[in-house]
Protein backbone atom coordinates (compact mmCIF):
# COMPACT_ATOMS: atom_id res chain seq x y z
CA UNK A 1 0.00 0.00 0.00
CA UNK A 2 1.41 3.26 -0.86
CA UNK A 3 0.85 5.84 2.24
CA UNK A 4 0.98 9.82 1.87
CA UNK A 5 2.14 10.49 5.18
CA UNK A 6 1.12 14.34 5.07
CA UNK A 7 -1.42 16.23 3.03
CA UNK A 8 -3.28 19.18 4.11
CA UNK A 9 -6.84 18.77 3.68
CA UNK A 10 -8.46 20.41 0.37
CA UNK A 11 -11.19 21.49 -1.20
CA UNK A 12 -13.42 20.04 -2.75
CA UNK A 13 -12.11 16.52 -2.01
CA UNK A 14 -12.65 15.40 -5.88
CA UNK A 15 -9.20 17.37 -5.96
CA UNK A 16 -7.40 15.50 -3.56
CA UNK A 17 -8.46 12.34 -4.65
CA UNK A 18 -7.39 13.14 -8.31
CA UNK A 19 -4.25 14.17 -6.69
CA UNK A 20 -3.54 10.33 -5.42
CA UNK A 21 -5.05 8.73 -7.68
CA UNK A 22 -2.74 10.47 -10.44
CA UNK A 23 0.18 9.34 -7.90
CA UNK A 24 -0.88 5.80 -7.16
CA UNK A 25 -1.00 6.99 -3.98
CA UNK A 26 -3.99 4.28 -1.78
CA UNK A 27 -4.20 6.32 1.21
CA UNK A 28 -3.30 9.50 2.61
CA UNK A 29 -2.96 11.21 6.09
CA UNK A 30 -4.71 14.11 6.24
CA UNK A 31 -3.77 17.31 8.59
CA UNK A 32 -5.70 20.66 9.07
CA UNK A 33 -5.21 23.26 7.05
CA UNK A 34 -5.93 27.52 7.40
CA UNK A 35 -4.95 28.72 4.26
CA UNK A 36 -6.52 26.37 0.57
CA UNK A 37 -3.29 27.16 -1.36
CA UNK A 38 -5.22 24.48 -3.96
CA UNK A 39 -8.44 28.00 -4.49
CA UNK A 40 -5.33 30.31 -5.73
CA UNK A 41 -5.16 30.66 -9.15
CA UNK A 42 -2.50 33.22 -9.63
CA UNK A 43 0.14 34.96 -7.10
CA UNK A 44 -2.27 37.26 -5.68
CA UNK A 45 -4.70 34.96 -5.02
CA UNK A 46 -1.76 32.71 -3.39
CA UNK A 47 -1.03 35.46 -1.20
CA UNK A 48 -4.10 36.00 -0.09
CA UNK A 49 -4.47 33.09 0.87
CA UNK A 50 -0.92 32.41 2.51
CA UNK A 51 -1.78 35.64 4.80
CA UNK A 52 -4.03 33.15 7.02
CA UNK A 53 -1.15 31.37 7.98
CA UNK A 54 1.44 34.31 8.50
CA UNK A 55 -0.73 35.52 11.50
CA UNK A 56 -1.21 32.40 13.20
CA UNK A 57 2.95 32.40 12.76
CA UNK A 58 3.07 35.53 14.18
CA UNK A 59 0.81 34.64 16.68
CA UNK A 60 -1.82 37.55 15.62
CA UNK A 61 -4.64 35.27 16.47
CA UNK A 62 -6.60 35.37 19.93
CA UNK A 63 -6.20 31.98 21.79
CA UNK A 64 -10.34 31.74 21.77
CA UNK A 65 -10.35 32.20 17.99
CA UNK A 66 -7.05 29.67 17.38
CA UNK A 67 -9.25 27.00 19.59
CA UNK A 68 -11.91 27.64 17.46
CA UNK A 69 -10.16 27.65 14.09
CA UNK A 70 -8.59 24.50 15.48
CA UNK A 71 -12.19 22.65 16.20
CA UNK A 72 -13.42 23.79 12.21
CA UNK A 73 -10.45 22.16 11.05
CA UNK A 74 -10.27 18.75 13.09
CA UNK A 75 -14.32 18.62 12.55
CA UNK A 76 -13.49 19.12 8.66
CA UNK A 77 -10.70 16.36 8.81
CA UNK A 78 -13.11 13.79 10.50
CA UNK A 79 -15.72 14.04 8.42
CA UNK A 80 -13.97 13.73 5.27
CA UNK A 81 -12.12 10.23 6.70
CA UNK A 82 -15.79 9.06 7.83
CA UNK A 83 -16.78 9.70 4.10
CA UNK A 84 -13.78 8.05 2.79
CA UNK A 85 -12.40 6.00 4.67
CA UNK A 86 -10.40 3.54 2.59
CA UNK A 87 -9.07 6.05 1.48
CA UNK A 88 -7.63 8.71 4.53
CA UNK A 89 -6.34 8.50 8.21
CA UNK A 90 -6.44 11.92 9.79
CA UNK A 91 -3.85 13.61 12.27
CA UNK A 92 -5.33 16.44 14.46
CA UNK A 93 -3.94 19.69 15.60
CA UNK A 94 -3.39 20.95 19.28
CA UNK A 95 -3.30 24.47 20.48
CA UNK A 96 -0.30 25.94 21.70
CA UNK A 97 -0.25 28.14 24.85
CA UNK A 98 -2.43 25.92 27.16
CA UNK A 99 -1.72 24.45 30.66
CA UNK A 100 -1.53 21.01 30.78
CA UNK A 101 -5.28 20.16 32.19
CA UNK A 102 -6.20 22.28 29.60
CA UNK A 103 -4.53 19.87 26.78
CA UNK A 104 -5.29 16.71 28.00
CA UNK A 105 -8.77 18.01 27.49
CA UNK A 106 -8.33 19.21 24.22
CA UNK A 107 -6.71 15.61 23.14
CA UNK A 108 -9.49 13.28 24.82
CA UNK A 109 -12.14 15.60 22.99
CA UNK A 110 -10.40 16.47 20.06
CA UNK A 111 -7.99 13.49 18.98
CA UNK A 112 -9.53 10.58 20.87
CA UNK A 113 -12.89 11.33 20.68
CA UNK A 114 -12.09 11.75 16.65
CA UNK A 115 -10.46 8.48 16.48
CA UNK A 116 -7.22 10.40 14.87
CA UNK A 117 -4.30 8.46 14.88
CA UNK A 118 -1.56 11.43 15.46
CA UNK A 119 -0.98 14.88 16.47
CA UNK A 120 0.22 17.85 14.16
CA UNK A 121 1.37 19.87 12.46
CA UNK A 122 3.17 22.10 14.62
CA UNK A 123 4.37 25.41 12.95
CA UNK A 124 6.27 26.78 15.52
CA UNK A 125 6.91 30.31 14.52
CA UNK A 126 9.50 31.00 17.29
CA UNK A 127 11.35 29.28 19.67
CA UNK A 128 9.20 30.33 22.25
CA UNK A 129 6.50 28.05 20.81
CA UNK A 130 9.00 25.25 20.77
CA UNK A 131 9.35 25.14 23.89
CA UNK A 132 5.32 25.13 24.41
CA UNK A 133 5.65 21.36 23.26
CA UNK A 134 6.77 20.26 26.81
CA UNK A 135 3.08 20.60 27.57
CA UNK A 136 1.63 19.37 24.68
CA UNK A 137 4.28 15.87 24.90
CA UNK A 138 3.17 15.90 29.12
CA UNK A 139 -0.24 15.82 27.79
CA UNK A 140 0.51 12.28 25.42
CA UNK A 141 2.20 11.35 27.80
CA UNK A 142 -0.98 11.18 30.37
CA UNK A 143 -3.45 10.56 27.98
CA UNK A 144 -2.69 8.36 25.43
CA UNK A 145 0.76 8.25 23.47
CA UNK A 146 0.74 9.42 19.64
CA UNK A 147 3.37 10.45 16.85
CA UNK A 148 3.63 13.99 16.54
CA UNK A 149 4.44 15.84 13.50
CA UNK A 150 6.79 19.32 13.67
CA UNK A 151 7.57 21.74 11.13
CA UNK A 152 11.37 22.04 10.60
CA UNK A 153 11.76 23.75 7.98
CA UNK A 154 11.68 28.01 7.63
CA UNK A 155 10.87 29.74 9.82
CA UNK A 156 12.29 27.70 12.16
CA UNK A 157 15.59 27.76 13.16
CA UNK A 158 19.02 25.40 13.81
CA UNK A 159 18.65 25.94 17.26
CA UNK A 160 14.31 25.64 17.28
CA UNK A 161 15.55 22.47 15.76
CA UNK A 162 18.15 21.79 18.82
CA UNK A 163 15.42 22.89 21.00
CA UNK A 164 13.02 20.37 19.86
CA UNK A 165 15.79 17.56 19.78
CA UNK A 166 16.14 17.94 23.83
CA UNK A 167 11.98 17.46 24.22
CA UNK A 168 12.50 13.99 21.97
CA UNK A 169 15.44 13.48 24.56
CA UNK A 170 13.25 14.39 27.64
CA UNK A 171 10.46 12.70 26.16
CA UNK A 172 11.91 9.01 24.30
CA UNK A 173 8.23 7.45 24.59
CA UNK A 174 6.51 9.90 22.22
CA UNK A 175 7.82 9.50 18.67
CA UNK A 176 8.11 12.72 16.53
CA UNK A 177 8.05 13.10 12.63
CA UNK A 178 10.65 15.34 11.91
CA UNK A 179 8.29 17.66 9.22
CA UNK A 180 10.60 18.13 5.96
CA UNK A 181 13.56 17.23 7.11
CA UNK A 182 15.08 19.63 8.80
CA UNK A 183 15.23 22.06 5.72
CA UNK A 184 18.96 23.30 4.85
CA UNK A 185 19.52 21.74 8.52
CA UNK A 186 18.56 17.64 7.44
CA UNK A 187 22.38 16.32 8.13
CA UNK A 188 21.77 17.60 11.74
CA UNK A 189 18.55 15.42 11.91
CA UNK A 190 19.92 12.48 9.77
CA UNK A 191 22.37 12.11 12.45
CA UNK A 192 20.19 13.06 15.34
CA UNK A 193 17.53 10.42 14.12
CA UNK A 194 20.34 7.47 13.97
CA UNK A 195 20.94 8.10 17.76
CA UNK A 196 17.69 7.91 19.10
CA UNK A 197 14.64 5.29 18.47
CA UNK A 198 11.81 8.00 18.52
CA UNK A 199 12.65 10.31 15.83
CA UNK A 200 11.22 9.49 12.02
CA UNK A 201 12.34 11.74 9.20
CA UNK A 202 9.32 13.36 6.47
CA UNK A 203 10.37 13.55 3.00
CA UNK A 204 8.54 16.61 1.61
CA UNK A 205 9.57 19.39 0.96
CA UNK A 206 12.91 18.20 0.78
CA UNK A 207 16.04 21.13 0.26
CA UNK A 208 17.70 18.85 -2.16
CA UNK A 209 17.25 15.70 -3.35
CA UNK A 210 20.84 14.60 -1.98
CA UNK A 211 18.55 15.10 1.31
CA UNK A 212 15.97 12.75 0.60
CA UNK A 213 18.80 9.71 -0.97
CA UNK A 214 20.85 10.25 2.39
CA UNK A 215 17.99 9.58 4.38
CA UNK A 216 17.33 6.86 2.63
CA UNK A 217 20.56 5.50 2.22
CA UNK A 218 21.09 6.48 6.12
CA UNK A 219 17.95 5.57 7.68
CA UNK A 220 15.46 3.50 5.75
CA UNK A 221 13.51 2.14 8.23
CA UNK A 222 12.46 5.69 9.22
CA UNK A 223 11.59 7.58 5.86
CA UNK A 224 8.24 8.70 5.51
CA UNK A 225 6.91 9.40 1.68
CA UNK A 226 4.54 12.31 1.72
CA UNK A 227 4.12 15.45 -0.59
CA UNK A 228 2.59 18.44 1.98
CA UNK A 229 0.04 18.66 -0.82
CA UNK A 230 -1.08 21.19 -2.33
CA UNK A 231 2.41 22.74 -1.43
CA UNK A 232 3.73 19.74 -3.44
CA UNK A 233 2.32 17.24 -5.95
CA UNK A 234 2.04 13.65 -5.03
CA UNK A 235 3.35 12.25 -8.09
CA UNK A 236 6.40 14.16 -8.26
CA UNK A 237 7.79 13.08 -4.62
CA UNK A 238 6.88 9.63 -4.95
CA UNK A 239 8.58 9.89 -8.07
CA UNK A 240 11.88 11.44 -5.70
CA UNK A 241 11.87 8.93 -3.38
CA UNK A 242 11.87 6.08 -6.01
CA UNK A 243 14.34 7.77 -7.97
CA UNK A 244 16.85 8.37 -5.42
CA UNK A 245 16.31 5.32 -3.33
CA UNK A 246 19.04 2.48 -2.94
CA UNK A 247 16.97 -0.55 -3.83
CA UNK A 248 12.77 -1.31 -4.70
CA UNK A 249 12.89 -2.35 -1.04
CA UNK A 250 13.66 0.79 0.72
CA UNK A 251 11.20 2.96 -1.44
CA UNK A 252 8.57 0.40 -0.53
CA UNK A 253 9.24 0.97 3.02
CA UNK A 254 9.47 4.92 2.56
CA UNK A 255 6.43 4.49 0.31
CA UNK A 256 3.99 3.08 2.84
CA UNK A 257 5.50 0.47 5.14
CA UNK A 258 7.34 2.66 8.02
CA UNK A 259 4.17 4.71 8.46
CA UNK A 260 1.86 1.90 8.44
CA UNK A 261 4.01 -0.49 10.83
CA UNK A 262 4.28 3.01 13.64
CA UNK A 263 0.58 3.57 13.67
CA UNK A 264 -0.22 -0.21 13.41
CA UNK A 265 2.34 -0.71 16.72
CA UNK A 266 0.40 2.28 18.74
CA UNK A 267 -3.22 0.54 17.42
CA UNK A 268 -3.60 3.50 16.08
CA UNK A 269 -5.42 2.36 12.99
Amino acid sequence: MVIDSHEHIMFPTKIQLDKMDAAGVDKAILFCSAPHPEKASNLNELETEMNALYKILAGANKKEDNMKRLEKNISEITTTVNEYPNRFWGFGSVPLGLGLEETQNWIDSQIIAHSLCGIGEFTPGNEQQILQLDVVFQAIRNTRIYPVWVHTFNPVTLNGIRLLMQLCEKYPEVPVIFGHLGGSNWIDVIKFAKEHDNIYLDLSAAFASIATKMALVELPQKCLYSSDAPYGEPYLYKQLVEFVSPSQSIAKMALGENILRLLDSMNLI
